[in-house]
């Protein structure tokens, strides 16, 4: 049975890698991290070193076992292109997404030099979606990396949202997804921040996604933006 998710623009999880480190600002309030935590103090086995990267290898053919498609976010509970993740693990899991092809697979990273460093080795079929987290001004190149990697469908997380970004080079890139953080120290999203991605992706017909407004009660907070829920999806493949 497939592992079922609140995140709003996917159906399941899959986390063959377990575990992450810190490498930007979006990083400083993890959720992941939090419930790593809380999943360790549970006495769950896949989580006995807490939050350190941890690779479980039986999990590697799981989406392969799930016969209804579906749309999986890969590592949600790591980065696939952490440098402590082997190169060989890495074309495993790209392998039994290739494989797997009655799934839809989406790949979000902050380690976009590493993402560009392998993309020319790894496989590209229509069913493997790629994105980067850009949550300020300082890391729009991982934009430019992303670009350089195959992938039919290409899209940018800007989630948690900390900071407003004017002006982002959407050539090429299919999805846009925005949100605020979310948590007890959860930083402040303005309005206008959300609004100028929409306005961005309204100018080129790029799909975009709202995801919550977050703070540190997200559900009361919501997700409405101008009244009204954001939930397009890309247009090259149906969800």
């Amino acid at each position: 049975m497939a592992i079922t998710t609140k995140i709003q623009w996917t159906e399941s999880t899959w986390n063959p890698v377990t575990g992450c480190s810190k490498v930007s600002e979006g990083c400083r309030n993890c959720y992941a991290e939090r419930l790593a935590k809380r999943l360790k103090a549970m006495g769950n086995p896949r989580y006995k070193n807490g939050f350190r990267v941890t690779i479980h290898p039986d999990l590697v053919d799981l989406p392969l076992r799930w016969k209804k498609s579906r749309t999986i976010f890969v590592n949600s509970m790591s980065d696939l292109f952490h440098e402590e993740i082997p190169d060989k693990f890495i074309f495993e899991i790209f392998n039994t997404m290739t494989e797997a092809n009655h799934h839809i697979f989406q790949v979000l990273t902050k380690r976009s030099n590493r993402l560009a460093e392998l993309a020319a080795e790894l496989p590209w079929p229509d069913n493997i979606w790629i994105g980067v987290t850009v949550e300020n001004q300082d890391v729009i190149n991982r934009i430019h990396d992303l670009k350089k990697t195959g992938a039919k469908v290409k899209f940018i997380s800007a989630e948690p949202l900390i900071e407003n970004l004017p002006g982002l080079p959407l050539q090429d890139i299919d999805w846009v997804i925005a949100g605020g953080e979310t948590g007890p120290k959860a930083r402040p999203m303005h309005a206008s921040w959300v609004i100028n991605i929409l306005n961005q992706c309204s100018k080129k017909n790029i799909p975009f996604f709202f995801k919550h407004w977050g703070g540190t009660n997200k559900k009361k907070n919501g997700r409405l933006l101008y009244g009204r829920t954001w939930d397009e999806f890309p247009k090259k493949q149906s969800i």
